[in-house]
């Protein structure tokens, strides 16, 4: 007496058609008719009744069906605890593109190992490979409309204040946005995001484009291109391998461009493990005050996935 066998013999007793419960087993009818034969002959009694009123259940058949549905409901709580147990002690693979929570490992805890992926690539190939399966998630900058092409699920980990660099010294007063350069860099390959990020950015505030071909979105270069601008220059959400030269500053932008690092995941992904690590996450990320509501005068691009989440959390302003 097999387990299969016993399945399949349960989908018949309840269909009471042959028919219908191969197509709910996903397989053929002769199939399972084979199947029920094979087990009525293991038992050494007639189970079912067919004949041309359909199919029906002998006195041994109703015996066998209690203890049958039994056997196959604890071998499936079996099943899905061992599943279980697998998927929590496999190591998921985390990727990111520039930013990443410290200790990550220790924020989840021994329950869920997780392994963060040594390929720092950017955002859009960060969320492609969740997407194809190659990572389990990723801390990436994403659009809601790319999510849902690539069916991922996004989640809020931090709104991040993005600040212009400018010739001089550091200061709290804010530049206004109209007097902000962007860098749009030739290479789609590796700042599309950035590209969409700002352009948007510019046909919303006013602030002025210049368009590169060096990479200088970052490191050194980027601090040359604020030389040559003789402006204040967006930085972007990528940390600056090199130091800020002292003839350099930093200022607030109004309204503060917010890039939003989402941890994401595929949307069909109901992995207990993938669940944990995100729950983790979110709450550490709540309790190191990454998730807070924006400042008065904040910009996100309008295809921003977290936007919403964002606009209901706005401190209220003051009335005049």
């Amino acid at each position: 007496m097999e387990l299969r066998q016993l399945r399949y013999f349960v989908a018949v007793a309840e269909e009471l058609h042959f028919g219908r419960a191969a197509e709910r087993l996903h397989i053929s009818a002769p199939a399972l008719s084979q199947q029920v034969i094979a087990l009525e002959r293991d038992v050494g009694v007639e189970l079912l009744i067919r004949d041309r009123r359909g199919v029906r259940l002998t006195a041994a058949g109703r015996t066998l069906l209690d203890d049958a549905r039994h056997i196959v409901g604890l071998a499936e709580s079996a099943r899905d605890r061992v599943r279980q147990t697998a998927t929590l002690s496999a190591p998921l693979r985390l990727g990111y593109v520039s930013w990443l929570p410290n200790d990550v490992a220790a924020v989840v805890g021994p329950t869920v190992p997780v392994r963060v992926d040594e390929w720092v690539l950017p955002s859009h190939s960060q969320a492609d490979r969740v997407a194809e399966g190659t990572l389990d998630l990723a801390v990436t900058w994403i659009g809601a409309t790319a999510a849902a092409r690539r069916k991922l699920d996004a989640h809020l980990l931090f709104a991040e204040p993005l600040r212009a660099v400018v010739p001089g010294t550091t200061s709290d007063e804010p530049v206004s946005a109209q007097n902000v350069t962007v860098l749009v860099d030739a290479d789609e390959s590796a700042w599309s995001s950035w590209n969409r990020f700002v352009e948007e950015f510019a046909t919303h505030t006013g602030a002025r484009v210049r368009r590169i071909d060096d990479g200088g979105i970052t490191g050194e270069a980027f601090f040359g291109h604020v030389r040559k601008a003789r402006a204040a220059v967006l930085a972007s959400p990528k940390r600056h391998t090199a130091a800020i030269p002292p003839t350099l500053g930093v200022r607030p932008v109004d309204p503060v461009p917010m890039w939003t690092w989402s941890l994401v995941h595929r949307a069909d992904d109901d992995r207990p493990a993938v669940a944990h690590v995100v729950r983790a996450l979110r709450e550490h990320a709540r309790s190191a005050g990454w998730i807070v509501p924006p400042p008065p005068h904040w910009w996100v691009p309008s295809d921003d996935p977290h936007r919403a989440a964002l606009a209901e959390a706005e401190i209220p302003r003051p009335r005049s």
